[in-house]
């Protein structure tokens, strides 16, 4: 009788790890990964801020994560600028600047300042 309940505890703990290891877990981890902002290809671009180095009308270059970009936007901008990638065609920016609605607060400013 004892060889019996210890073979049916084993085999339940046996059932046990299988259904958490190739069920649960993998669910856990797909919910994980869902929520990261990708950190590879054109979508990681979009939202990142850039630092605009040489703007001429309505294009420019930008600094982004340390590397040089042709940038392009509606508005005129000025050296030293921040904009917003909005949109990357081929190895062009499309840039926003960066303003009031969209530029995120710093701690102990006060908005009507």
């Amino acid at each position: 009788m004892e060889i019996k309940n210890i073979i049916l505890i084993l085999v339940i703990g046996f059932i046990l790890f299988e259904i958490i290891e190739h069920v649960i877990i993998p669910i856990v981890f797909y919910f994980v990964k869902r929520k990261k902002k990708p950190f590879t290809g054109v979508e990681s671009l979009l939202g990142e801020v850039v630092d605009v180095r040489q703007w001429e009308g309505k294009e420019g270059q930008v600094i982004m994560k340390g590397e040089l970009w042709k940038a392009v936007s509606d508005v005129h901008l000025k050296k030293g600028n921040k904009a917003t990638v909005r949109h990357v065609e081929g190895l062009t920016l499309k840039i926003e600047p960066l303003g009031e609605n969209n530029q995120q607060k710093q701690p102990g400013k006060n908005s009507n300042d």
